[in-house]
C-alpha cells in the first residue's frame, strides 16, 4: 500500500524559529486570557461604550484578515486568533468614546496594510496594534488625543462628561489633581484609553504571561524601569522628583505596551541580552517624546522605532554555533564574498 507523504518546509527567512509544542493559537489565547483584567476594568469603568469599541475593533479585525486571505486565495488563519488580539489591542489603546468609524480604520491598516501585505502573522516588521494607533493619530488626532469619558468611579467628584487624562496634566502643567492619587491610578480610577488606566489589571496579565512562559521580564522591566529612572532624574513639575516617576509610569499606556506590545515575538529581539537592550531603548525614547515632543504619550513611536533596530540588535547579540570558530565564520565570509566577485 503506497502511502502519500506530507512535506512540511521550514521558512527560515523569517525571525524568530523556536522548538515548541505550543501552538500559534494557543499563545494567542493566553495573550486574550491576560487581557481578560484590563478589559474588565475598561468595561466596568466605561460601560457600554468601552464595549461598542472593542467589539467593533476585533470583529472588523477578523474580517479583514479573512477577506484578505480570501481575495488572495491564501489559506484562511483567522483560526489562530492574532486578528482577535490585533484588534483587541488596538481597541484597549483608544477612548471610549472614539468615533464607531475609528476601530475600522484602524483594523484595517493593522490588518491589511501592516499584517497581510508582509505575508501575514511573524513576517511583518512593526507591531500591528501600535502602527494602527499611530495611522489613526497621525490622521484623526482630534478623535484619539482629546478629553476622555470620565470614568464610572469619578462621576461623584467631577460635574462633566469627558476630562483631560492624567498624563495631559503631568506633562501640560508639571503637577496632579488632587483626584489623582497613586491608588486610585493603579486600581484605575481615572479618564485614559480603555485599557491602560489599571496597572494593577495589567500587572495581573503580566504574571500570567510570565508564569506561561509566554513572555520573559526583560523586556517590560527594562522598558518601565527606564522611564522611572529618566523621569526620577529629570521630571519637571511642582511636586516631588519620586512622585513625578511614579505618576510617569501609572499614566498613559505605559505598562500596556511594555507588557503586551513591546514583547511581539516578530518585532522583538530574540536574545536576552538584546531584548534588555530593546527595552532601554524604548525608555528612552518615550521619555524623551513625553519630554521634548508636542503630543504627551511617547510610548506608541518609542516602541514603532525600536521595532526598525529589532534586527540590528539582534544581529549585534546573535548567538555562536556551536563547534564554529570566529575563525569559521570568517572564512565561511570570504568565500561568500569571492563566489559573488566571481560570478560578476
Amino acid at each position: 500500500m503506497n502511502e502519500k507523504k506530507e512535506r512540511i518546509i521550514l521558512d527560515v527567512a523569517y525571525q524568530p524559529q523556536v522548538r515548541t509544542a505550543v501552538s500559534t493559537r494557543r499563545l494567542m489565547l493566553d495573550v486574550l486570557i491576560a487581557l481578560l483584567p484590563a478589559v474588565a476594568v475598561g468595561i466596568y469603568q466605561f460601560g457600554a461604550h468601552a464595549l461598542l469599541v472593542m467589539a467593533t475593533s476585533v470583529s472588523s479585525a477578523v474580517f479583514f484578515e479573512w477577506l484578505y486571505r480570501k481575495f488572495t486565495k491564501k489559506t484562511a488563519s483567522i483560526d489562530d486568533l492574532s486578528a482577535v488580539v490585533t484588534g483587541l489591542l488596538l481597541a484597549l489603546t483608544m477612548p471610549a468614546n472614539c468615533p464607531a468609524w475609528i476601530p475600522v480604520v484602524g483594523t484595517f491598516f493593522a490588518i491589511v496594510v501592516v499584517k497581510q501585505l508582509y505575508g501575514g502573522i511573524g513576517k511583518n516588521f512593526l507591531n500591528p496594534a501600535l502602527a494602527g494607533r499611530a495611522f489613526l493619530l497621525a490622521s484623526y488626532s482630534t478623535a484619539l488625543s482629546g478629553t476622555y469619558l470620565v470614568p464610572r468611579g469619578l462621576k461623584n467628584a467631577v460635574d462633566a462628561v469627558s476630562m483631560a487624562t492624567p498624563l495631559s496634566a503631568l506633562y501640560g502643567e508639571g503637577s496632579m489633581s488632587g483626584l489623582y492619587t497613586v491608588k486610585s491610578m493603579f486600581l484605575g480610577n481615572m479618564p485614559g484609553a480603555i485599557g491602560e488606566i489599571s496597572t494593577l489589571a495589567l500587572l495581573i496579565g503580566g504574571m500570567y504571561l510570565l508564569c506561561r512562559k509566554v513572555i520573559t521580564w526583560h523586556i517590560p522591566v527594562s522598558f518601565i524601569g527606564t522611564v522611572f529612572v529618566l523621569s526620577l532624574l529629570f521630571g519637571k513639575g511642582n511636586m516631588g522628583q519620586g512622585a513625578y516617576a511614579v505618576y510617569a509610569v501609572l499614566s498613559g499606556a505605559l505598562v500596556l505596551s511594555a507588557v503586551f506590545m513591546a514583547t511581539d515575538y516578530s518585532t522583538s529581539p530574540v536574545t536576552l541580552k538584546g531584548q534588555l537592550v530593546y527595552g532601554v531603548g524604548c525608555g528612552i525614547l518615550t521619555v524623551l517624546i513625553r519630554k521634548f515632543g508636542s503630543y504627551p504619550e511617547g510610548v506608541t513611536y518609542a516602541i514603532l522605532i525600536m521595532n526598525l533596530c529589532s534586527w540590528a540588535i539582534d544581529k549585534g547579540f546573535r548567538r555562536h554555533q556551536f563547534g564554529v570558530s570566529k575563525e569559521d565564520i570568517e572564512a565561511e565570509k570570504a568565500a561568500k564574498k569571492a563566489a559573488k566577485e566571481a560570478a560578476k
